[in-house]
């Protein structure tokens, strides 16, 4: 009894010996595998981890294992813009092939495009709500392995830029943490959504000025509401981490003191 009390008091730090991530009021700390299987009714034959979504707008984020010899297009929503980014396997999307870390936008209006894998796939599948003012109307299909990655303010923080759209300010792009580096307090004034390809980071999401932390593994996810302080010098990547990260409106950076409960009527 006093050997697994003194272990519980070692792993305190990580775990709590608590049975799960501290109760945050949005989707954060989330594990995609511990998630429900669902059906795609846009992709038939395949089920889907739901991430995110709203059924009135019909706004959905998924991860989706493609079986192998499936076959599909990408007209399943209509009227909305779609992104796919390749976790594992290979996905062919009209003639083009994109393996591990490819991306596609679709923007609203484009043709359905013909979906194939011989082998099988791991995708990140999102459909967006309508958004009268993006400006980008053709489709954005790339390799991230190509794009050089761009240093930030922040040390040991680099990015990859995947779309940006210059009149609705939506933008998507890739963000590493190197090992041991930190973040300062933060907050956007748009809904952000990340899902963690690889590494492991330590994490604090700041809640009615209360710290919440917690590790996020490969497969981690949030969404986080508008205005949500995160972040701090507790929040570090304990192995080198890359996050796929996207917001779907313009979104202005602001940086904070401390974890407080904040108005956002009078940001710093």
């Amino acid at each position: 009894m006093k050997q697994r009390i003194l272990m519980c008091l070692i792993v305190l730090s990580l775990s709590g010996c608590a049975s799960g991530p501290p109760k945050v009021p949005y989707p954060a700390f989330m594990q995609v595998d511990t998630l429900d299987d669902v059906f795609m009714a846009s992709l038939p034959g395949v089920r889907a981890k739901q991430l995110a979504g709203d059924p009135q707008t019909r706004r959905t984020s998924n991860r989706i294992d493609l079986p192998r010899d499936w076959k599909g297009t990408s007209g399943g929503a209509p009227g909305r813009s779609m992104e796919i980014f390749v976790l594992a396997g290979e996905l062919t999307i009209a003639d083009i092939v994109l393996q591990r870390g490819g991306y596609a936008f679709l923007p609203a209006g484009s043709l359905g495009f013909n979906l194939s894998t011989a082998d099988g796939a791991r995708i990140l599948y999102f459909v967006n709500d309508t958004d009268p003012q993006a400006v980008i109307r053709s489709p954005i299909i790339i390799d991230s392995g190509l794009i050089d990655w761009q240093d930030t303010d922040a040390v040991g923080v680099t990015t990859k830029e995947l779309r940006a759209d210059p009149g609705s300010g939506a933008k998507t792009w890739l963000l590493r943490v190197a090992t041991g580096a930190g973040m300062d307090w933060e907050s956007s004034t748009a809904v952000r959504e990340g899902y963690l390809i690889g590494g492991n980071q330590q994490y604090v999401e700041c809640v009615n000025g209360e710290p919440m932390q917690w590790q996020y593994a490969p497969g981690g996810y949030f969404y986080r509401p508008e205005n949500t302080i995160n972040g701090g010098p507790d929040s570090l990547a304990l192995q080198e981490s890359t996050w796929f990260v996207r917001e779907t409106a313009s979104g202005q950076h602001v940086e904070w003191p401390g974890c407080m409960v904040q108005d956002t009527r009078e940001m710093p």
